[in-house]
């Protein structure tokens, strides 16, 4: 299962900012029609009930804003019988005023849900487009338990530069995750390509090495100038245990049966995907012991690079003890909600986790 989020604001926050904006135009004309009858008919607040339409627009359906517009006049020609207004122009006027801010409301409103209308349309776009670019990982993929998790770090995101797969070959499970450089449509198109040219090499190539060479002539047609793009693609098997070729990225937590945490590094970085076209020098496949009970937790840099109020980076090492949840969704979920906790607010960057565990 995929964790999709985006961080900024708690659910509780969220909520209560519509809530008052639902009951505003009623308090706001109430407390008009109270301060007006406590200072008595000398003082003229009938103006002010325009303030009702004026906030209704903000929110709900234009029918709402008529509603409140309706209720609005009617307060107006109370307050001006009562402070004997309409023995003058004035009254008339104010009248007039609360009558033109209400059709103004009505106009914000058509067009406010337009605008939503046309969002809605988009993010149905962008959840198709995520369900093709970001397919929800299997459960479970030969002698593994498989979860993911992504944090988006911008508001109302739902696909972004981070990418990960999980596929099933006949030389073992082989997977991939990495971090495109940039924003934007440009930086899905190349996690489009990337991930794409995995999912197929990943099939077809007898060696991982194979894999990572025909991924990164495709990252190299697709990237122009100096962007590129941080992987680690491995392979794992029963017999073999882990090896991986890591093109710049993050080094992957390895987590033993024993509690024993380390973090597996090549002996040399190589460039990442869409730099070293052409070099003929691609990143040397290094091997790792994955015996049951053993757990591979493969990140983006949003993770590690998140810094909390006094900009200490997470401390992912010191953390393990969330993945001992015998679910590896639930551990997953506990670590990203302590990840959000680390930064008592937004996250800077897109964060992408995917555990791996060995069946014991």
């Amino acid at each position: 299962m995929v964790r999709r989020t985006v961080e900024g604001h708690t659910r509780t926050e969220a909520q209560a900012v519509p809530d008052i904006l639902w009951v505003l135009p009623y308090a706001v004309m109430g407390l008009v029609v109270v301060a007006n009858l406590i200072a008595g008919p000398t003082v003229g607040l009938l103006p002010l009930v325009s303030l009702g339409p004026a906030f209704a627009g903000l929110v709900g359906g234009w029918r709402r804003t008529v509603v409140v517009g309706l209720i609005a006049l009617a307060a107006g020609v109370g307050l001006g019988i009562y402070s004997q207004l309409f023995e003058e122009r004035r009254g008339f006027a104010s009248l007039a005023a609360v009558a033109g801010v209400t059709a103004v409301g009505v106009a914000g409103s058509v067009m406010r849900q337009r605008r939503e209308a046309e969002l809605a349309g988009m993010r149905s776009i962008a959840e198709v487009a995520q369900r093709v670019l970001l397919r929800p990982v299997p459960r479970s993929a030969g002698h593994l338990r498989a979860a993911v998790s992504y944090t988006s770090a911008v508001a109302e995101a739902r696909i972004g530069g981070d990418l990960y797969e999980v596929v099933s070959s006949p030389e073992g499970v082989r997977v991939i995750i990495g971090d495109v450089q940039g924003k934007g449509l440009e930086s899905v198109e190349t996690a489009a390509v990337v991930l794409g040219a995995f999912r197929e090499a990943a099939h077809d190539e007898p060696d991982l090495k194979g894999v990572g060479a025909r991924i990164e002539r495709a990252a190299g047609r697709a990237l122009e100038g100096e962007k590129f793009v941080t992987a680690i693609i491995a392979e794992l098997d029963p017999a073999n245990g882990a090896v991986f070729l890591n093109y710049g990225h993050p080094p992957p937590l390895l987590v033993r049966a024993d509690g024993s945490v380390s973090f597996p590094e090549p002996d040399q970085y190589a460039l990442p995907l869409g730099l070293g076209l052409g070099s003929g020098e691609g990143p040397r496949p290094f091997r790792v012991a994955f015996a049951p009970g053993d757990q591979l937790l493969l990140y983006t840099d949003g993770v590690t690079e998140a810094r909390d109020r006094t900009g200490a980076f997470y401390p992912l090492g010191a953390r393990t003890v969330f993945l001992k949840d015998p679910d590896p969704e639930a551990a997953l979920e506990a670590l990203r909600r302590d990840l959000i906790l680390h930064t008592e607010g937004p996250l800077h960057d897109d964060a992408a986790m995917l555990l791996l565990r060995h069946r014991e």
